[in-house]
């Protein structure tokens, strides 16, 4: 079974907690502050292996987490960061934020790499807080929770031609014909459940990769049988070859109904050069329709020629005229490879309030992160986090709101009791 389609969840390492924590060394009865930091939690990378050509391993391993960094040691000692979760895809795949549809990534070359979430910053131990004033403090942080979100992967084939056409138009015999590909053939419609690629050789170095689209019938830009998984793996495509039954009843039609999906579902899809083949040129049916299709075809200004994928006749000069239109096409441009995907809210201390059943929730991207780091078990922590609160707003915007003393807050994951 081809995959080219998964949906997983991915989260990236939480940041190991910062200590408390101090110097005991004998004729040392007060040694100073030395609790080292958390150690950095892993990020979610995406990357190319050429190896691959489906997303098959993510269709049952559907959860996947980086390593979380490790707690910071007495005697100054950091926690260990987490490892990096380093995900392979093949070449060609996209990937979306699930809930949103945002473009985080497209990854079409060889070596290419995302980074998708980054794992949380490790917390600060006490011996970070240590000054002039305050030189025993007890204060330190928690580790920042990573991230997390549910991401759609969708692969689009990489070849320089596609073979797009009705279906048991001949695309598989002629890709096994011309190619080292093997794809299943067989004589009746849709035995082509799947994309298949091939390298066609032309000279000792001349090359091209051919894509056999599965046969496309009317509707498929609206999704009738299989019509969006097929057409998404034309988009990547340079040229096209638009194979034509020569056994069918109106080869001519046939063309235009193909023709006309491609447009409904992107119009640049119509617009890519084609060469418009006529097969079965060993049937008696494709030589009588041979010179009426030549005629209408290049009146309609596309280039036309007849084969027989079964006995090879004419497929040689074919090979040839699609390498000539494929020179004469510019190369993809090269997407970017510095990939930014997850970006800060544009004002970090904007936060929300809602009123809830029983208390009140504190939403924003800032003071989550802050309670998710603070020792709420530690008064010198708990006073510093009051202290936020006021210099962020918030805790007036609450007393605007009409909290009253003993009311809950949530703020993240954190359940705080208001007390004036």
């Amino acid at each position: 079974m081809f995959y080219d389609q998964a949906k997983i969840y991915v989260k990236s390492g939480n940041g190991g907690d910062g200590m408390i924590s101090f110097r005991r060394e004998a004729h040392v009865p007060l040694g100073g502050p030395d609790g080292g930091d958390g150690g950095h939690g892993g990020d979610v990378v995406f990357y190319t292996d050429r190896h691959l050509n489906s997303l098959v391993r993510y269709r049952r391993n559907v959860h996947l987490k980086a390593e979380d960094g490790v707690h910071g040691r007495p005697k100054n000692q950091t926690g260990a960061s987490g490892e990096t979760l380093r995900l392979p895809v093949p070449i060609g795949t996209v990937i979306r934020n699930a809930d949103t549809g945002e473009l985080l990534a497209d990854l079409t070359e060889e070596g290419q790499e995302a980074l998708i979430l980054s794992g949380g910053r490790g917390g600060r131990g006490n011996a970070r807080f240590a000054n002039s004033v305050n030189q025993a403090p007890r204060i330190a942080d928690r580790g920042e929770p990573g991230e997390d979100l549910w991401l759609n992967l969708e692969l689009k084939l990489i070849a320089d031609v596609g073979i797009v056409g009705v279906p048991n138009a001949g695309k598989s015999t002629l890709l096994s014909v011309v190619s080292n590909a093997d794809p299943k053939v067989a004589s009746y419609p849709f035995t082509t459940l799947q994309p298949n690629l091939g390298v066609v050789a032309l000279d000792d170095y001349e090359t091209m990769v051919l894509a056999d689209i599965p046969g496309l019938i009317e509707g498929a830009a609206e999704g009738v049988g299989l019509g969006h998984d097929f057409l998404r793996h034309i988009e990547r495509t340079r040229v096209l070859i638009h194979l034509l039954d020569g056994a069918a009843a109106e080869p001519l039609e046939d063309w235009a109904m193909i023709n006309q999906e491609l447009a409904l579902y992107d119009v640049s899809l119509e617009k890519k050069p084609q060469l418009v083949v006529l097969n079965k040129l060993d049937l008696p049916d494709a030589v009588a329709w041979e010179p009426i299709l030549a005629e209408e075809i290049e009146k309609r200004g596309y280039p036309f020629c007849a084969i027989s994928a079964v006995t090879g006749e004419g497929v040689r000069d074919m090979l040839y005229r699609v390498k000539q239109m494929l020179d004469e096409v510019p190369a993809a441009e090269a997407l970017e490879r510095d990939l930014v995907v997850i970006t800060a809210q544009a004002d970090p201390d904007a936060f929300t309030i809602e009123r809830e059943s029983d208390g009140w929730r504190v939403h924003g991207r800032k003071i989550e992160r802050i309670a998710a780091t603070t020792y709420f078990e530690f008064e010198p922590t708990l006073n510093r986090f009051q202290r936020i609160l006021e210099n962020m707003g918030i805790t007036e915007a609450l007393r605007e709101a009409g909290i009253e003393e003993g009311d809950m807050v949530y703020i993240g994951d954190e359940e705080l009791e208001w007390a004036e």
